[in-house]
């Protein structure tokens, strides 16, 4: 008998008793507490958080050295992200792989927690507009945000956090690697009384490991803090930009296997072109002897192009947003029994967007997808929020949560092509056209959120949490606008999503543990059905158990151990090929994955790390007959000091040479694939002054 066969409610159980049971037993000592800022916008200890966190170190990311962001979040349960081609990618956050025009709405991704795009106008692979590369920590929420947030922290957060400025000093790295790979990180500080100013940047050079594949990207960031004891402010400004030639699909049952297949581009003129600029700041002052007040203005610039070579005719897409907003908060009472955040936030945004195709479409669609304009079209959004949290201890050893969040976002739509379905000069189609305009339109949501919870100290240095929440997220402008066939109007609503989630953690002499079982149902999720109709009457619902370990041995060896197993399905009914999926299992979403790393530490001077990466199968097509089979690799990692001030490391990724795909996918009769790269080899050398 499969597991597919069990109950989900007993299997959920065992694996949790498996899991809670022994650690409940043994979990006494104290440990080393970590702090988090996610979820309530400022320093708190992670340990004292009602709710999940996890959360990825500096000196892990450094010593990582990834050549992309998914290299560091396989470290976090829970949180799987696809990697495409060059710095491209999908996330998945107690979630199947999410695809399509409002994918991306599924998550909020921030930097210092101001989102990296507006709301209704993010990308799938927004990811690449953080400075990951030199974060000081990244966070990740599994499941809604607190209320802090509003759309798009649906079923996760990362927020990558900047490096502070600290005590100055200057430090440089430069590596190379296989298939042409280099990198250049830099920071330097300086310390003057109450103020401290960092610069960053890292240049990255990748020729691609597949043909005609590659990328250039450079990040830079300034970073101003002033703190005179009264007034705590830092200011950031940031810039990006990345130049990628793309690879796109290779097609064939299991041909990532093939290494000559593997390394073919069949999309050769495929390209992204992306740059940003970013500014934020976040200013607090204690205005009276109970109250802090911390504002955060910003500011953002978008540019995008690229070629959708995942679609009929190869047409271009360009888009580029402007936007500022700010962040409003009130701190009362913070560290006492009862603890209250309240504020309101604002945003401002303006994106533009045009779909072009230069030749005809090959096949039998080249009468309903016409070369010429296919898009184009202008949205301002105005988003106004106000909420509250509240914390309050009952008693030493308990603790409440509860709070909520209102929150308006309004669209106006200006379209500049003709209305409907017609082509971009207002003909009609032979059969019909593919694409569709709604004429201009406003259209506005009002939602509410809200989070209840409680913690439970089992001594000093164990706790138990349960928290129950409700979650949203606006429809993207993409969803909205950006029609086909016999739609003119996208009569669509926000995406609910309830949430209940409980969670042991604390250690054990030498054991760190942290496990959460959870549960959600997802209302009135956004999809595309079989007639190419964006409709809001899908439900789906998520039950999973997330566990991260870390145990240090005897002789400076410790292992560390970060696992998930989840079950996403369709809870509805939606008929595919005369087909029910009610029940089944959502495409692109593995049971089981995790990461599990064995380090080595003899001395301050030297540090080795063997990982082991492990995916296991899942289903790409959605009526469950294709599977992708999984996989596991193992990579090397070491570091030692070569003199007082220059360390060398070396890197293996693959280090088993497995062949495996970083993504697979089941579209137009054919299984498809993004192939992971073969054994590569990397090393360099940092300096610190």
């Amino acid at each position: 008998m499969t597991i597919r066969n069990y109950s989900k409610h007993y299997l959920l159980l065992g694996i949790s008793a498996f899991y809670l049971f022994p650690l409940t037993a043994y979990a006494q000592d104290s440990g080393v507490d970590v702090v988090t800022t996610t979820s309530t916008r400022s320093n708190q200890s992670a340990f004292e958080q009602i709710g999940n966190q996890g959360s990825v170190s500096g000196t892990d990311i450094e010593f990582l050295g990834a050549t992309h962001i998914n290299e560091v979040l396989l470290r976090v349960p829970g949180a799987n992200i696809h990697r495409n081609d060059g710095q491209e990618s999908l996330t998945s956050i107690r979630s199947p792989i999410f695809t399509g025009a409002g994918a991306c709405g599924e998550f909020l991704t921030a930097q210092d927690g101001i989102p990296l795009r507006a709301a209704g106008f993010c990308n799938v692979n927004e990811l690449f507009e953080s400075f990951s590369e030199q974060a000081g920590r990244v966070e990740v929420v599994r499941g809604p945000g607190s209320v802090l947030y509003g759309t798009n922290a649906l079923h996760g957060v990362v927020n990558v956090l900047s490096k502070e400025v600290g005590d100055g000093g200057v430090s440089a790295s430069m590596e190379g690697g296989s298939w042409g790979y280099l990198k250049f990180n830099g920071t330097g500080a300086i310390k003057d009384g109450d103020h401290g100013i960092r610069v960053s940047a890292t240049v990255i050079h990748d020729g691609g490991y597949r043909d005609e594949s590659g990328f250039d990207q450079q990040k830079g960031m300034l970073r101003h803090e002033y703190d005179n004891g009264d007034w705590k402010i830092s200011n950031n400004i940031m810039v990006t930009n990345l130049d990628q030639d793309t690879a796109g699909f290779i097609q064939g049952f299991e041909v990532y296997k093939d290494r000559a297949i593997a390394k073919s581009n069949p999309e050769t003129d495929a390209y992204r072109k992306a740059t940003s600029f970013r500014y934020w700041s976040t200013i607090s002052k204690n205005v009276t002897d109970n109250v802090r007040w911390q504002f955060s203005p910003y500011a953002r610039y978008l540019d995008m192009e690229f070629l959708m070579h995942f679609l009929p005719g190869d047409p271009t897409e360009m888009n580029d947003q402007h936007s500022f907003g700010f962040q409003n908060a009130f701190y009362i009472n913070e560290g006492s029994d009862l603890e209250i955040i309240a504020g309101f936030d604002g945003e401002y945004a303006k994106g533009s967007l045009m779909q072009f195709q230069e030749g005809p479409t090959p096949g039998f669609l080249a009468t309903k997808i016409i070369p010429g304009g296919q898009y184009d079209f202008d949205v301002t959004s105005t988003m106004g929020a106000a909420f509250i949290r509240g914390e309050f201890d009952v008693s030493s050893q308990f603790t409440l949560l509860g709070g909520t969040r209102l929150e308006y976002m309004k669209y106006d739509y200006d379209n500049n092509l003709p209305n409907g379905r017609v082509d971009g000069t207002g003909l009609p189609c032979p059969n019909g056209c593919r694409y569709t305009r709604p004429a201009d339109r406003e259209d506005s949501f009002t939602n509410v959120s809200f989070e209840l919870g409680g913690l439970f100290n089992i001594d000093e240095n164990n706790n138990f949490y349960g928290k129950y929440s409700r979650s949203f997220r606006a429809p993207q402008a993409n969803e909205l606008y950006r029609l086909q066939e016999t739609q003119t109007v996208a009569n669509i609503d926000s995406v609910k999503l309830d949430s209940l989630e409980a969670g042991l953690r604390g250690q054990y002499e030498t054991l760190d543990y942290d496990v959460t079982v959870f549960a959600m149902k997802k209302d009135n999720y956004i999809f595309q059905n079989s007639n190419r109709i964006n409709v809001d009457n899908g439900k789906s619902k998520h039950y999973g158990v997330e566990a991260a370990f870390e145990y240090r041995f005897p002789m400076d060896v410790s292992v560390r151990f970060s696992g998930t197993y989840a079950s996403h399905k369709y809870d509805f009914d939606l008929i595919s090929n005369n087909i029910n999926l009610n029940g089944n299992y959502i495409d692109t979403a593995p049971k089981h994955f995790g990461s599990v790393q064995l380090n080595w530490a003899p001395a301050d001077k030297v540090r080795a790390q063997v990982e082991w990466i492990h995916m296991g199968s899942y289903y790409i097509g959605e009526l469950n007959l294709n599977e992708y089979e999984g996989h596991d690799y193992l990579n090397l990692r070491v570091e030692a000091e070569a003199t007082e001030n220059i360390n060398v490391f070396l890197r293996v990724t693959n280090l088993t040479n497995t062949r495996y795909a970083e993504r697979a996918d089941f579209a137009f009769g054919n299984e498809r694939y993004f192939p992971g790269k073969p054994r590569g080899f990397f090393g360099g050398a940092r300096v610190n002054f």
